[in-house]
């Protein structure tokens, strides 16, 4: 098969799940390729790399798109990538789309070349109503976008089977078009390295417990509510935050704010790591957080949680979305309920109440180092047994192939 992969993330340029997602998935692709397999990757950025079966390439136009409306500028260059991706592929058997921001793409080359279109929800506009902050109008054109190739696409793959009735609720896709199939992790990779060296490097003081937040700075990954919960932690206890890449300048400017509010009512130290943090560094963080908390309002997976079980780590995370999936309530951490958010309804309940329920989960791990330590050695035995990247890989290439074939019995002169 010619596998082409379409994405706006891929490594170095990688600042949420989806390309994480994306990388992990083509290494396993390209592990399990047979000779006359090829796995071709498109995306937004100047990469340039073969290896084996697997070549990727980044797009990154120079031609300039004129807008008076600097978030309308983004939009029509997203489309302009998209263009330019569309002509380049010589050979596609079957193509597969991550997050809309490559869905016109996927849509254009499905019909040019007469071949399978695939779409992992990561996300769906609908449910994300902030992004029209980010966003203004061309919010309503994104959505337009993601509804056409959701009516369009052969096959769609759901991070969690919450996101599959999200789908077919939202956009009408028949069930029996959607698989399951989760995101993963390499345990491997991410388990428990601890290194005093890498948290002082980033002044976090290994003698003091602290809990710990990873995610962009986002209305989606909860990051108000983490600090909300700040007020209420244990004293004793380092708040740690790895949180960049603002959606917009506002709520960038938002968030310095509420942490220096809340540097200024806590005597304990937070710690506010802003830029892209190396995996190797992250993984020590997270081995030696005592707690891990997601507060999501938004997550149809919540990759995350599983990087902090892999290393041993508890977590305290909202129950929306996909993570009831990845974090089992009362065994690899605990499950805090929150109203879920849509463009009907775009606050999730009591700020302050949902804040407490959060400090009153982590404070019972942290002062229980004994339930610390058996949910933490569960999750990372839950991640070894139910998250690999290589099954998760081979039940890919399994519906890539379903498709194929029918697509070829549908049009055999093809």
């Amino acid at each position: 098969m010619n596998i082409l992969i379409l994405s706006n993330e891929y490594p170095p340029n990688v600042y949420g799940g989806a390309g994480v997602h994306v990388e992990y998935l083509t290494r396993e692709l390209a592990r399990a390729a047979g000779k006359e397999d090829r796995i071709q990757v498109l995306c937004f950025g100047d990469q340039e790399e073969e290896k084996g079966p697997l070549r990727v390439k980044g797009i990154k136009p120079e031609f300039a798109v004129p807008a008076h409306d600097g978030r309308h500028q983004k939009l029509l260059e997203i489309f302009l990538k998209d263009l330019y991706m569309t002509g380049l592929p010589e050979k596609v058997d079957i193509v597969h789309c991550h997050t809309w921001y490559t869905h016109f793409a996927g849509f254009l080359i499905r019909e040019l070349f007469n071949v399978p279109l695939v779409l992992t929800t990561h996300s769906l506009e609908p449910h994300r109503p902030w992004k029209e902050e980010q966003l203004g109008t061309a919010y309503k054109v994104s959505t337009w976008v993601e509804r056409t190739a959701y009516g369009n696409a052969d096959g769609v793959i759901a991070v969690s089977a919450r996101m599959k009735r999200d789908v077919h609720e939202l956009y009408g896709v028949p069930l029996e078009k959607i698989e399951i199939i989760h995101n993963g992790i390499d345990p491997e990779e991410y388990r428990y390295k601890p290194d005093n060296g890498i948290l002082k490097k980033y002044g976090i003081d290994p003698d003091a417990p602290y809990v710990l937040f990873v995610g962009r700075i986002t209305r989606q990954k909860g990051l108000v509510h983490f600090l909300n919960m700040g007020r209420y932690i244990e004293p004793g206890t380092q708040l740690v935050l790895c949180a960049g890449a603002p959606d917009t300048p506002d709520i960038l400017t938002e968030m310095t704010a509420r942490v220096g509010r809340l540097k200024e009512e806590r005597k304990d130290k937070v710690v506010w790591i802003a830029e892209m943090v190396p995996k190797d560094d992250l993984i020590a963080i997270y081995s030696q957080a005592h707690v891990f908390v997601c507060p999501s309002v938004y997550e149809p997976f919540g990759l995350i949680n599983l990087e902090a079980m892999a290393c041993g780590t508890p977590v305290v995370a909202s129950s929306v979305g996909g993570i009831p999936e990845a974090v089992s309530d009362g065994e690899t951490g605990y499950l805090i309920p929150i109203k879920p958010i849509s463009r009907e309804n775009p606050e999730p309940g009591d700020p302050d109440d949902f804040a407490k329920k959060l400090a009153e989960a982590v404070n019972g791990l942290l002062r229980s180092p004994e339930k610390r330590d058996e949910m933490g050695k569960k999750a990372r035995e839950r991640v070894e047994k139910e998250f690999s990247w290589r099954a998760i890989a081979e039940k890919t290439i399994r519906l890539y192939r379903r498709l194929v074939e029918s697509r070829l019995q549908a049009s055999p002169a093809l």
